[in-house]
């Protein structure tokens, strides 16, 4: 199994795809390096009244193409380089759906479990102090990410106009819509995964009906892309959360799932109390108890990565049986795995296209901010759905002729894309 942090991974696709293209040392170095990594303490007063010092980060990858553009997590396992792999990957996502955003990723290292609802905020209008002078609507748009949300961003820009003395709701997206929100959003990740996805099978001459799914992951992606592709005609056979994952070869409704694992606190917990589990309630739904691990070789046709990093590698790649992966995570699979997959013949589609829909759909909220012009949601989906086709039928034709899979043929398209914009600016 791959010990190799995101950023080494990341590295070794964007070294593939520059062999391809013959890149210079220089042009290497270029994208291999990011503009400015910001590392800050905060400090807070905390409920129990003593201070409280955290570590806080952006990376501003690249603004070749456009403003750095980039989420915010809150986790104790933050560090700067996954911030960094972070960054460089958002980079490559806008360049893969053509928006004009370049790429940056923030970070604050804190458990939000363990922290009060004040304490959070205090710690967000924190990060926003530390980094005023590098963010704002023209320079750098951040997002939520890990364990941040609407609320906070709501919180961040309001600390953010209070430091500039103005308005300014282009400065964060993400937001409530009170605050600017674009319409769409909280379903855009698994919205632009499914009409990828689609468009494959229909090239494929597939139809949806009788199509197995299984999902790891049922969190905001994973539970949104479980309900579109169920209300399609596709059959959802597996779901999984942090504690486990449930099985149904004849097929899960995952609304259904999701309100009984909103109930329960878990998946697992919907047929198991501890370790006991109720076999007739299970054998009456046609459902068994898996590991997470055990889903990701599960039968299906299609399987869907939804939760983290690294989760498909050189140790598991060889027992997938499906015959599409639908990349929603960030770096699900490993460079490794990457080449067992290819050598089975499964077709991935990467995450820089697979959950694109969610940086596009910001990109239409930073849009409308600026124009204090609003879109329905009709609209917002309406030009989703454009841009997501155009990038996919973009890599399709460009791993044809190059014969070489889907994510090459993204980071080959992408670099060239950046390489481009560098040397308009007289950069290389």
């Amino acid at each position: 199994m791959s010990q190799k942090n995101p950023f080494q991974n990341y590295l070794e696709i964007l070294e593939n795809a520059s062999k391809i293209l013959g890149l210079s040392s220089k042009e290497l170095k270029i994208l291999q390096t990011p503009n400015r990594i910001l590392e800050k303490e905060i400090s807070i007063i905390g409920d129990d009244t003593h201070e409280k010092k955290f570590k806080a980060y952006r990376v501003q990858f690249s603004n070749a193409r456009g403003p750095y553009k980039g989420g915010i997590r809150f986790h104790p396992e933050a560090d700067i380089e996954e911030v960094k792999a972070l960054a460089a990957l958002m980079s490559i996502k806008c360049a893969v759906v053509n928006i004009p955003l370049g790429g940056g990723k923030g970070g604050v290292q804190c458990n939000p479990k363990i922290l009060s609802d004040r304490e959070i905020s205090e710690i967000s209008r924190g990060w926003v102090r530390a980094m005023a002078d590098f963010v704002g609507p023209e320079k750098d748009i951040p997002a939520p990410d890990v364990y941040t949300n609407p609320e906070i961003m709501g919180i961040m820009m309001d600390e953010f106009e209070k430091i500039h003395g103005k308005s300014a709701p282009g400065f964060i997206t993400g937001k409530p819509l009170a605050l600017g929100g674009s319409l769409g959003r909280g379903t855009a990740t698994a919205q632009g995964g499914v009409y990828v996805l689609e468009e494959l099978i229909k090239i494929q001459n597939g139809t949806p009906e009788g199509m197995k799914v299984a999902i790891q992951g049922f969190g905001n992606a994973g539970l949104h892309v479980a309900n579109i592709l169920h209300s399609l005609g596709y059959k959802i056979v597996g779901v999984s959360d942090s504690h486990g994952a449930l099985y149904a070869p004849n097929g899960l409704d995952p609304q259904q799932i999701a309100t009984q694992k909103h109930e329960k606190g878990g998946l697992h917990h919907i047929y198991c109390e501890g370790n006991i589990c109720d076999a007739k309630k299970l054998m009456a739904d046609g459902v068994q108890i898996m590991t997470n691990e055990e889903l990701l070789e599960c039968e299906c046709d299609i399987l869907i990565p939804a939760a983290l990093d690294r989760q498909i590698h050189e140790g598991n790649a060889g027992n997938i049986k499906a015959k599409i992966i639908l990349e929603l995570a960030n770096g699900p699979t490993t460079p490794e795995a990457d080449v067992i997959l290819e050598e089975k013949g499964i077709l991935v589609i990467p995450d820089v296209l697979a959950n694109a829909g969610g940086v596009t759909v910001s990109y239409f909220e930073w849009v409308q901010n600026l124009a204090n012009y609003y879109w329905t949601e009709e609209e917002v989906k309406e030009k989703l759905k454009k841009i997501m086709l155009s990038a996919f039928h973009d890599i399709v034709e460009f791993a044809q002729i190059q014969k070489i899979s889907y994510r090459k043929a993204a980071f080959v398209l992408v670099v060239r894309r950046i390489l481009e914009a560098l040397k308009f600016r007289g950069r290389v």
